[in-house]
């Protein structure tokens, strides 16, 4: 099929890196490998971060206009050039997608959706138009594919058959993973010259943006718990930036004078190397849909310890690829990598686990052949109807 992809919150071409940047790229890639042929449809950004009325109507009278173009553009040329589905990635309620539903209908084809979040409480807030715009879409959509079951429960209300539901849980391409785990030593000698670690002890490894917000909450907590190990030797590998990183710092080396290491904002293969020169992976995750550096990190074949919020225990295999905590609690996460910093077997043992698991089911391979089943169920069902 041909396939029109959008991704209102941000684009798979925007210069910032990030998890949705990521993700979007990780689902164009699958459906291209499912034998699709992938268009970016729009660059168009719906996100209002301040809930700012005034600023979404403004957008959803743009998003709008810009959809009812590309229905014409598509109507008046090539049949051929004329997309069969609509492929939304991430639709919220601070990034509602004004452009697919309208242009769908429209052209007469199936809209897909792929994450999409509703929340109940956010109606008649700051962000009501958003939020509104979000349920019709989910409502209006041939098929929702949500990564997660914490967010299935707050969709199936808003869908007339729960069939119409599909967990297509989060995935990657694990190629640089494996490859930078089958050089470990390599990159553990690299990054401990050049930042001078100490190779002894066991190196706990972070991987995150560092801004405001729940970024900071998760770094906070992480300090709190590594507050509590002082008596053991390891190492802390942060691998990310932001215009909060003064604040991660301080809070950080407070925490753990002396034994903080900050590489700044890595591109892929340096990100993969430090994953994989690590021992560990600690991150309380807080309020995050599920963690893609989670998922990253077990690719790598390095373990995990992070909170049982959210989408997280569908990334993170509880006792079999890491360890899950209560969120919230410091002392239980201090305890959860206690037990993995005494422990190297177990330590490798939960490594081995997590690399076949992320390379296995939650391969970008399994998932594009999820994706083509599925797609093909939307579309013969279009035909049907």
């Amino acid at each position: 099929m041909r396939i029109a992809f959008y991704a209102p919150l941000k684009p798979p071409t925007h210069r910032t890196p990030s998890g949705d940047w990521r993700v979007a790229g990780l689902l164009m890639e699958a459906l291209t490998r499912a034998g699709h042929r992938v268009e970016l449809a729009s660059t168009f950004r719906s996100y209002d971060r301040d809930g700012d009325a005034t600023r979404q109507a403004a957008l959803r009278d743009q998003g709008l206009a810009l959809g009812r173009g590309l229905a014409r553009h598509w109507r008046e040329g090539p049949a051929a050039s004329r997309p069969d589905l609509w492929f939304t990635y991430h639709v919220y309620y601070k990034a509602p997608d004004w452009l697919g539903p309208e242009t769908s209908a429209a052209l007469g084809i199936p809209y897909v959706i792929a994450e999409a979040s509703y929340a109940p409480r956010r109606a008649g807030g700051a962000w009501a138009i958003g939020h509104g715009a979000t349920a019709d879409a989910v409502r209006r959509a041939a098929l929702v594919l949500s990564p997660t079951r914490y967010d299935v429960h707050c969709l199936e209300p808003l869908v007339e058959a729960r069939e119409r539901i599909l967990l297509l849980p989060p995935f990657l391409n694990a190629t640089p993973f494996r490859a930078a785990a089958e050089a470990r030593v390599q990159h553990r000698a690299r990054l401990a010259a050049a930042h001078r670690i100490d190779t002894s002890a066991p190196w706990i490894v972070v991987a995150a943006m560092m801004r405001s917000g729940d970024k900071l909450a998760s770094y906070r907590a992480l300090a709190g718990a590594l507050a509590r190990l002082t008596d053991l030797p390891w190492r802390l590998v942060v691998a990310g930036d932001g215009p909060a990183r003064a604040e991660v710092e301080a809070v950080i080396g407070a925490a753990a004078p002396g034994r903080a290491h900050f590489l700044g904002e890595l591109g892929l293969a340096e990100l993969a190397g430090a994953y994989a020169a690590s021992d560990l992976c600690a991150w309380p995750a807080v309020n995050e849909a599920y963690g893609m550096a989670l998922l990253e990190a077990q690719a790598a074949g390095v373990p995990v310890v992070a909170c049982a919020l959210r989408g997280v225990p569908d990334v993170v295999e509880d006792g079999r690829t890491g360890l899950l905590v209560a969120p919230g609690d410091d002392e239980a996460f201090a305890q959860g990598l206690r037990k993995l910093l005494i422990d190297e077997a177990r330590r490798a043992a939960l490594g081995r686990a997590a690399a076949a698991f992320a390379r296995g089911a939650r391969s970008i391979g399994a998932a594009a052949e999820r994706l083509g089943l599925a797609l093909a169920r939307v579309t013969a069902e279009a035909a049907r109807t």
